[in-house]
């Protein structure tokens, strides 16, 4: 089971029909606005809702944000690397995917997705090992983004770009070190786009990898973005590009 935590995400669930078999809320919590579209989707799914004391509420919590709400679901379930490719077969556009090399933080990663979510990317590949998956708080932070963003879940991030490469997806790493700007890129062919993890950025392999390196042009004295705001950089060019 997934515990889901927090009203956005909590209402996406529902309203993508995520199997959901019990929500509960605070029983002080104040019934209108989301919690009573919440209420309202819970009845017309059957989905049981049960009011508890805050107390009782905060040991079941995982996290230190819940809004008063929680739902317990099926456990969402990672996608394979050849059904993104058939995701984007099926929606008839150049493919479109994040491959994030070794996320750690859930906060970027849920941030990642919700944004990934807003510019039509069609999936995320994340790796197995060293890096943060679908926890709590990466639901939370995508704000509902994680019932319409496919994720995949692979043992190697380099073998994957190769997979990629040969179903002729373009694959551009974003690095500081990059020659090319990032909006010199064409994100108008099939694409993925590569973020490094916090900190070390990507790997040797995973650079040498990829089609091309991209930098995003920096003019302060910080010489790095995080990571979830690169990759919103990026993603919102692609979408720019897209809809030009």
């Amino acid at each position: 089971m997934d515990v889901i935590e927090g009203r956005n995400p909590v209402i996406e669930a529902l309203r993508a029909g995520r199997h959901i078999s019990k929500i509960l809320m605070e029983n002080n919590i104040e019934r209108h606005g989301t919690v009573e579209q919440i209420l309202q989707l819970a009845k017309i799914n059957n989905v049981q809702v049960e009011f508890i004391d805050k107390q009782s509420f905060a040991r079941q919590s995982l996290t230190s944000v819940n809004q008063g709400v929680m739902a317990f679901a099926a456990a969402k379930k990672y996608v394979d690397l050849e059904d993104l490719l058939a995701i984007s077969n099926y929606r008839g556009e150049p493919a479109l995917y994040i491959v994030l090399d070794g996320i750690e933080d859930p906060h970027n990663l849920g941030a990642i997705l919700r944004t990934a979510e807003a510019t039509g990317v069609h999936g995320v590949v994340i790796r197995e090992r060293r890096a943060v998956g679908l926890t709590p708080a990466v639901v939370k932070a995508a704000a509902g983004a994680v019932e319409y963003v496919p994720l995949a879940q692979v043992g190697n991030i380099s073998q994957a770009i190769l997979t990629l490469k040969k179903n002729n997806v373009w694959v551009t790493g974003i690095d500081m070190s990059g020659q090319v700007e990032y909006n010199k890129i064409d994100f108008r062919l099939p694409s993925a786009i590569v973020i490094g993890g916090e900190g070390q950025g990507l790997s040797d392999l995973v650079s040498k990898r990829c089609d091309y390196l991209a930098s995003i042009p920096m003019k302060g004295k910080i010489s790095s973005l995080n990571a979830s705001v690169a990759a919103a950089v990026v993603m919102y060019e692609a979408l720019r590009q897209r809809s030009g």
